[in-house]
């Protein structure tokens, strides 16, 4: 019995040697030649994705063939500082997780639904195929909400979306802060449903709607948001969207970032030129990871302006990047609006920034969620907050 016991452990040790090995191998050769930030749209070869199906299948069967139930294997999380150019690289440490993830599952792995559901898909291409470029933009008739659900059937509840024919690594989760703009919203929906399904994405719609006629405060609608998502699932990024802004290219990839990525780049009320450097305004792509280190928007700017330029401070303070696509791709069209009245006292808060970037964010976020409502387009969340006197 106690040979047993020891060949046993030995084949398991053996066995995860191997593995480790093959990994090892994998990963280090995946590495690509270091790039700068700004956007790079070098994709993966095709002997690039053959050679992830074969190590990723190689795995899976010799996981299979041994049939260990019950052994231990994990990955632990590290802070890679990739470019662009390793975009790649991030894809296969995300497969190769997935692989592991289910290896540590206490159920036995033939037993396994989800095992099975993430193995046997292929991994959804960098480029997805359906992709057409230039997109119109339909500002009126506004659609209803009854005519957009017979449309997007597709969804399910909570205005989420995943492809059935390939497997997403990365779940996202796109936040609208919101209040009174219905018209909008559903010209919104009727545009980004379409729009994100060909980019093959795991997404969710999050509607952070402010109650009240108080002053409206953008940032910390966004931080409700951001919140309350991963209360219901661990999303790996978050764009944060002003519902007024619709994007005219479909190659704008609404993936999760390397770094923080500013993706309104071109506005058609702009002249589709960059106001300045340091924006941050509009649309944002950041990750779960980063958005915690940056202690997400601040919670001080209360009406319009002042909060994406303190976001741009916390990315710089934090030894961070913005980047953009270009603009020929990153280009949006406003939706006509009656502006809303700036923030007073945002300059002055804007100086002050660097002393509360700690202490004004998610850890000090105050509000009450009245409703909360899963729709087939979206998720709705209707917030109170207490506005300063």
């Amino acid at each position: 019995m106690r040979g047993y016991l020891l060949s046993s452990t030995l084949y398991k040790g053996i066995f995860l040697l191997v593995i480790i090995l093959i990994t090892l191998e994998y990963l280090f050769g995946s590495v690509t030649e270091s790039t700068n930030y700004v956007f790079n749209s070098t994709k993966p070869q095709k002997e690039d994705i053959d050679h992830q199906s074969q190590i990723r299948n190689k795995i899976v069967n010799e996981i299979r063939s041994n049939n260990i139930e019950n052994s231990t294997l994990s990955i632990t999380s590290t802070n890679f500082h990739l470019t662009n150019n390793s975009r790649s690289m991030a894809r296969n440490l995300s497969s190769l997780a997935i692989l592991f993830d289910v290896a540590s599952s206490s159920e036995p792995i033939s037993n396994s639904s989800k095992f099975q559901n993430r193995t046997t898909l292929p991994l959804c291409p960098d480029d997805p195929p359906n992709l057409v470029g230039a997109v119109p933009v339909i500002k009126s008739p506004v659609p209803t909400i009854e005519q957009l659900e017979l449309r997007f059937s597709w969804l399910k509840p909570g205005g989420n979306y995943a492809p059935d024919t390939c497997n997403v690594l990365k779940k996202m989760a796109l936040i609208i802060p919101f209040r009174c703009r219905g018209a909008h919203l559903l010209l919104f929906l009727q545009h980004m449903h379409p729009f994100l399904q060909r980019q093959l994405l795991d997404y969710t719609i999050f509607i952070i709607e402010q109650d009240g006629d108080g002053p409206f405060n953008r940032a910390l609608l966004m931080n409700v948001g951001y919140v309350e998502a991963l209360k219901r699932r661990n999303y790996d990024c978050f764009i944060f969207h002003d519902v007024d802004l619709l994007p005219e290219n479909d190659k704008n990839l609404y993936t999760c970032p390397i770094q923080p990525r500013h993706m309104s780049v071109a506005v058609d009320s702009l002249k589709y030129k960059l106001p300045y450097r340091d924006i941050f305004g509009g649309v944002s792509a950041i990750s779960t990871e980063h958005f915690r280190l940056l202690n997400g928007f601040s919670n001080s700017f209360w009406g319009w302006g002042g909060e994406d330029d303190d976001m741009s401070n916390r990315i710089r303070h934090h030894k961070l990047l913005i980047s953009r696509y270009p603009p020929t791709i990153a280009r949006y069209t406003m939706l006509t609006h009656k502006k809303d009245k700036p923030s007073p006292n945002r300059y002055d808060i804007l100086k002050l920034g660097q002393q509360k970037f700690d202490k004004d964010g998610l850890n000090s976020l105050e509000y009450r969620v009245l409703k909360r409502r899963e729709h087939l387009l979206y998720t709705w969340i209707l917030v109170k907050v207490d506005v300063p006197s």
